[in-house]
């Protein structure tokens, strides 16, 4: 009693399964040619500069993207710290004439659910 361990079965997916499951990712790969979330030069010299080298303006416009959807979400958590935190001080401004400052009491725990640990130093230079 031999078993093949699979390799003569034939495969579960059919092809037009994996046309369909393909689709998404073409598309969004058509629409990021369209697409420019920072600059490419800029993307690309920090790329370079970590030590990740790549001539397809693609890759470097995706990791351009997942930074820019990074830094978007720090943002947005340091911004409910900031409302939640002004909502237990009594404010003089209520409503739209309220104003925000992004300030590292605000952007700390922000990042620290990303697992990034921010400490002020003991002294400025």
């Amino acid at each position: 009693m031999t078993e093949d361990f699979g390799r003569n079965t034939p495969p579960c997916t059919t092809n037009e399964e994996t046309k369909t499951a393909g689709q998404p990712l073409s598309d969004f790969l058509l629409q990021l040619e369209d697409y420019t979330p920072t600059a490419n030069a800029i993307s690309e010299h920090y790329l370079h500069t970590a030590g990740f080298n790549t001539t397809d303006p693609r890759i470097v416009r995706l990791v351009s993207l997942a930074a820019q959807k990074f830094i978007s979400e720090v943002a947005n958590d340091a911004l409910q710290h900031c409302k939640t935190r002004g909502a237990n001080q009594n404010t003089k401004t209520k409503g739209k004439d309220r104003r925000y400052t992004l300030t590292m009491e605000d952007l700390t725990p922000a990042v620290a659910e990303y697992g990034i640990i921010v400490k002020k130093p003991h002294y400025f230079v």
